[in-house]
This record gives C-alpha cells, sequence and structure tokens, in this order.
C-alpha cells in the first residue's frame, strides 16, 4: 500500500513533516518551555500546538513559541498566541517575515513579547 509521503525525497521532510504539514517539538531548554511551531496553522492543524501550549501554561512561568518554521498561519494560530500570554509569560522567537506581518497588521506585535531568537527568548 502506498502512502502519500512515499514521493518525498527525505530533504522535503523536517521531524517527518513535510513543510505543508503541522508539526509541533517541545523540550525544556534552562528552565524554559519550548514549543517549536511547524508547517501551515489553521483551525483544522492547531489543535496539537493548542494543547501543547495550553499544557505547559499553567505549569511554566515562561513558554516559547518557536515559530522560525511556520509557513502559514491564519487568525485561530494568533489568537491561540493571545489567549496563551494571558496566561503565563509567553514568547514568540523568529516568526518569519509573513507571520510578523500579520502581528504588525493586527497590532498583536505591541502586545506579545517578540524575540530574535529562541535562545534571546529563553535568556
Amino acid at each position: 500500500m502506498s502512502n502519500a509521503d512515499d514521493d518525498k525525497r527525505p530533504s522535503d521532510q523536517v521531524n517527518g513533516l513535510t513543510p505543508e504539514q503541522a508539526g509541533v517539538v517541545q523540550y525544556e531548554r534552562d528552565g524554559v518551555w519550548v514549543v517549536v511551531a511547524h508547517g501551515n496553522y489553521d483551525m483544522n492543524s492547531l489543535p496539537p500546538l493548542a494543547e501543547a501550549l495550553q499544557t505547559a501554561a499553567p505549569k511554566r512561568a515562561r513558554v516559547v513559541v518557536d515559530a522560525a518554521d511556520v509557513t502559514f498561519a491564519d487568525s485561530t494560530f494568533l489568537n491561540l498566541l493571545l489567549d496563551i500570554h494571558r496566561r503565563t509569560e509567553l514568547r514568540l522567537a523568529a516568526p518569519p517575515p509573513h507571520l510578523r506581518r500579520v502581528l504588525e497588521l493586527t497590532g498583536a506585535d505591541t502586545v506579545l513579547d517578540i524575540r530574535a531568537t529562541v535562545e534571546d527568548a529563553v535568556a
């Protein structure tokens, strides 16, 4: 039986996901919880990221979202970030230009703590 990803080269994948697929990786760094968001985020693909952030927020004083590999994000992604921001110290690290533009257009860049790198967000 064939899988849709059978024809993908390994270099086309990150952590087993193609660039379009949403994925979440989590780890602790210097006592700070880091959630790596990858791929496209909309109301259908957001639940794993939402679960990771909603689980971390009450347990961690600071949560960092590494957004460097977010290829698309709609209003559900933005609403999730704002909701988590109300629950804990949320820092958004390395948002790509298209996401930074959405943050600027909505004014969320004045509310969220946005950092250039994960290293800066963790410090």
